[in-house]
């Protein structure tokens, strides 16, 4: 079974992603922020990430980085799913690496688009 990652400060967010993902037929779990990432990271390698941008501290463009910088997690898809809607912050998303940006409140029809074009589902 394919395994998410969604990573958001927001645990109603988070958790709204989850119940999505699971409807989909996709394993997700939830980070309630970079630091419970970051340690889940240290242990998992899921298939796909769902971030948030705008998280207290460590924000999503610098956990893309993290991301992309460590070798087991090169490869791993990354959506963001945020509602930073500015072409600005779209294009720091893909210049860094992520696969697309979804603005919240994401619906389950983008949630598939997306992991589709990822190749996940």
């Amino acid at each position: 079974m394919t395994q998410a990652l969604v990573i958001d400060d927001n645990r109603n967010t988070a958790d709204a992603l989850v119940a999505m993902l699971m409807m989909l037929g996709v394993d997700g779990r939830a980070a309630y922020g970079p630091s419970q990432a970051m340690s889940l990271l240290n242990t998992i390698v899921p298939d796909i990430v769902l971030l948030d941008v705008n998280m207290p501290g460590v924000d999503g463009i610098e956990m893309l980085g993290y991301i992309r910088r460590e070798p087991r997690l090169m490869a791993v898809p990354v959506i963001f799913i945020t509602s930073d809607d500015q072409p600005e912050t779209k294009q720091r998303a893909l210049d860094g690496g992520a696969l697309a940006l979804i603005v919240k409140p994401a619906s389950i029809e983008q949630l598939e688009d997306g992991l589709k074009k990822a190749g996940v589902l």
